[in-house]
């Protein structure tokens, strides 16, 4: 199995890359909203694509059986999750419904479904955040909660 490099996207979600053997550089964004991106690199400039297929859920899972799913994909997949329970990063930009509010004012602890459970601000994180915090332009709200909490969260700060 080739190596697979896995790089944080904030804000939207996952890429995973990596080079065949035939050298094709080749990569997968999945996005936070459920959809993936398959990313096929140009020849010519390895940190260009060439071609993106967007590709809905059903859409991956079909080319995922046709291209003979991983079991140890599965596994870690499993490992990673928690029945009912998600995560996700959100942007918060100057133009954003939380920007350069204090958590507390946003009435986020009524909804009870999801909660901020850290901010990432530049370099630095801060986990846990208090109501007094103030969400700014650039910073990455990390949400946990239910799938459907996590949606609800991120309409009520964008």
């Amino acid at each position: 199995m080739g190596h697979v490099e896995e790089t944080q996207l904030p804000g939207v979600g996952i890429r995973h890359d990596f080079t065949t053997r035939a050298g094709e550089r080749m990569g997968v964004i999945a996005h936070r909203a459920g959809h993936r991106d398959l990313l096929i690199y140009d020849h010519e400039d390895p940190d260009a694509c060439g071609t993106v297929v967007r590709l809905e859920a059903d859409d991956a899972r079909t080319l995922a059986e046709m291209l003979g799913s991983s079991q140890v994909s599965e596994e870690l997949t499993h490992l990673q999750s928690v029945a009912g329970l998600s995560i996700d990063w959100i942007p918060v930009r100057n133009t954003s419904a939380c920007s350069n509010r204090r958590l507390g004012d946003l009435g986020l602890s009524e909804e009870g479904a999801a909660s901020v459970v850290a901010i990432v601000r530049g370099d630095r994180t801060i986990p846990s955040p208090s109501d007094e915090e103030v969400l700014a332009d650039g910073d990455t709200a990390v949400a946990v909660g239910t799938p459907a909490g996590i949606r609800h969260l991120f309409e009520l700060l964008q």
